[in-house]
């Protein structure tokens, strides 16, 4: 049925977390890690380097779940999966968990060349559609706008221009028509029932599937072990409030999920210890909201937020996404009257707190 089973011997951290299987599939291999549950690994041309992708048994083929990046060695590894691993029995279905493009990048290749339809939500797969055709022309005012206000350089704003258009190079063209996944759908997979259960924050629309009878859940980007989930504004949509939306759907999945789940996440290690994950995640972005809030003791920009949002200095090669998270925390902050923005005469706003209790002095 695969390659092998992983190490099953469990390690715990001293975060709560017991990792029961130790070391990952190696590209275009795969690993049985719950009944009919396989999961397999690409490598990404990142500072995290790779991402996880499953085989769910699906009757006499097999659903996936996520791609891997359009990249050669990412194809090349699910040809050596398809034919080896996965037995060479045929796709069923395709799933997307978000429309991230180290997550969708292969969905149009794989459907094209099994024939299998792709699944996802509607906002996802919608938001996918959006920037592929938006990113088809030039570079938007509106972006330039957006990042000249965060106080970044013209310089910046030019090396911005001049990459414009990554999302759609990661991303084969998508199939034309989809079927929808919506929370609280049950989708049957061969002889399970898996329910949609929906996140937002690091995306719109985020799909995880839990198997209720074992507790196992495919979890995406929406629950990782080891780091936190990009959580961002981006130009498109500049005052809303992502991070509202993640702190919600931490508690919802606190409340929903059993801490006894299996969860196999997009990036780092099966675990389990969903429930004390889930408070570090939420911990961890109060702890950068007090940081924030003391820092906003003086008028500041967006990548003067850095330091409090992150807890280090920030290079030119993530300032996007840095960019993206820090204006997130200062839009969640504005949004509850904590906070407030000024533009200047330049385009640029400045940031300040709007009240501090004792536990932010």
């Amino acid at each position: 049925m695969a390659d092998g089973t992983a190490p099953t011997k469990a390690t715990k951290d001293a975060r709560g977390l017991t990792y029961p299987f130790d070391t990952a599939p190696a590209p275009g291999e795969a690993v049985e890690v719950a009944p009919g549950v396989l999961w397999l690994r690409f490598a990404l041309p990142f500072q995290l380097d790779h991402v996880n992708v499953h085989a769910v048994r699906d009757g006499d083929g097999w659903a996936l779940v996520d791609t891997g990046l359009k990249i050669p060695d990412a194809i090349q590894a699910w040809e050596t999966a398809l034919a080896g691993s996965l037995q060479g029995r045929p796709i069923t279905r395709l799933i997307c968990t978000h429309m991230h493009p180290d997550h969708i990048g292969l969905a149009g290749w794989l459907c094209e060349r099994s024939g299998a339809a792709l699944w996802m939500s509607r906002l996802e797969y919608v938001s996918a559609r959006m920037l592929m055709a938006e990113e088809a022309g030039d570079a938007p005012e509106d972006g330039a706008r957006f990042f000249r206000a965060a106080g970044w350089t013209e310089d910046q704003i030019e090396r911005w221009r001049g990459d414009y258009g990554g999302f759609g190079k990661g991303v084969a063209p998508l199939p034309r028509s989809y079927r929808r996944l919506a929370e609280g759908d049950t989708v049957r997979i061969g002889d399970d029932d898996w329910s949609v259960v929906v996140g937002s924050g690091h995306s719109p629309e985020h799909v995880c599937l839990w198997r209720r009878a074992d507790d196992v859940v495919l979890a995406g980007d929406q629950i990782l072990p080891r780091i936190s989930s990009n959580v961002s504004v981006w130009p498109t949509e500049p005052m809303a409030d992502p991070l509202g939306d993640w702190m919600g759907s931490l508690d919802r999945l606190h409340t929903l999920l059993p801490d006894t789940a299996l969860v196999l996440p997009g990036h780092g290690l099966p675990f389990y210890g969903v429930h004390a994950r889930l408070e570090a995640l939420k911990r961890g972005h109060e702890t950068a909201l007090k940081r924030l809030e003391r820092t906003l003791r003086q008028p500041s920009r967006v990548i003067d937020a850095f330091p409090a949002v992150f807890g280090r200095a920030v290079g030119d090669g993530v300032l996007g996404m840095a960019t993206g998270e820090a204006q997130a925390h200062l839009n969640y902050l504005e949004r509850r009257g904590r906070a407030r923005r000024t533009r200047d005469e330049n385009g640029v706003d400045w940031w300040t707190a709007v009240a501090q209790d004792e536990e932010t002095k």
